[in-house]
């Protein structure tokens, strides 16, 4: 997801003389060709990202595009005063991007964990928070976002993430992205754990249970009538994450549902525990420790629907 960013990104600053790029001392290997490219519009601000978010905030009040890049957790939780002071409050376009979301550098430990991102950025005042699922929507959201005034966070995987979209879909912020239709449940998957849930859904066609898969690219503003048509036309709905099941992807979907009164045959949210993460290893090992086996939590679900 990071080099399709930064390819992205080259062609946006290509077509826009406002857009800019910052880091804070990271992306070597990544963030090259852009720097080469651009550099009147490329600084590394050094390891100060509390004032890598100032320096943007400015640069948005000269008018400028400006983009802010670091690993998931730095530019998120250390400067969350300044996003919200110097960006929010004052509507900066600002665009905070957050590379190795989730356990995606899980083997650096906690402190390198991106798990409570999503709920931390969603509620901050005209604050987009954008997570793709694959390569395809990393570039269809980079496009968007740099489009899109105020601030914005797009939330990155860190490399090798699989293509899910076998071809260009529609994409439009706040407009979820039916990957696979279904009628039995509707599993709503954001970031990069789409992959594994078209996997479990390719799974439960194989017992006869066809699952609907929303990309949920959006957390904020979040496709509230995806949501409500879930409930109302499949058995049970289902949030996929990598993140904490506290404030992300699953609270958003469950504050719609208990808003607008709507009740699916079931709901269960599918993510990180709420608790701090001791385990330290590679992602795929990380994602043994979420919620149990998605696939086994399904099935008991639709089969008892059935019965019923």
């Amino acid at each position: 997801m990071r080099t399709t960013f930064v390819e992205t990104l080259c062609d946006v600053a290509a077509r826009d003389e406002r857009v800019w790029l910052l880091t804070a001392d990271l992306g070597y290997s990544v963030l090259e060709p852009f720097r080469d490219r651009f550099p009147g519009r490329y600084v590394n601000v050094g390891v100060a990202e509390q004032n890598m978010i100032g320096v943007a905030a400015g640069l948005a009040r000269c008018g400028k595009v400006v983009f802010v890049y670091s690993i998931a957790n730095f530019p998120t939780f250390r400067c969350l005063e300044q996003i919200r002071v110097d960006v929010c409050y004052h509507e900066c376009d600002v665009k905070v991007v957050s590379v190795g979301g989730g356990f995606a550098y899980g083997a650096q430990g906690y402190t390198h964990h991106g798990i409570e991102d999503l709920a931390i950025l969603r509620t901050l005042p005209g604050m987009t928070v954008v997570a793709p699922g694959d390569p395809v929507e990393t570039r269809l959201a980079t496009h968007a976002l740099a489009a899109r005034p105020g601030p914005c966070y797009l939330r990155l995987g860190k490399a090798k993430e699989p293509v899910v979209h076998t071809s260009e879909p529609a994409f439009t912020i706040g407009e979820a992205l039916v990957a696979r239709p279904g009628r039995d449940l509707t599993l709503i998957s954001t970031g990069g754990m789409l992959k594994e849930t078209m996997t479990v859904a390719e799974r439960l066609h194989e017992t006869g249970v066809e699952a609907r898969v929303l990309s949920m690219h959006t957390v904020k503003p979040l496709d509230m009538a995806a949501v409500l048509r879930a409930a109302r036309e499949t058995g049970g709905i289902i949030t996929v994450e990598e993140h904490s099941v506290t404030g992300g992807l699953g609270s958003a979907v469950a504050d719609v549902l208990a808003t607008m009164g709507a009740r699916p045959g079931f709901f269960r949210k599918y993510g990180v525990p709420d608790e701090v993460y001791h385990r330290v290893g590679s992602q795929e090992y990380m994602r043994v420790g979420l919620a149990g086996d998605l696939f086994e939590i399904v099935l008991p679900y639709v089969r008892r629907r059935r019965a019923a």
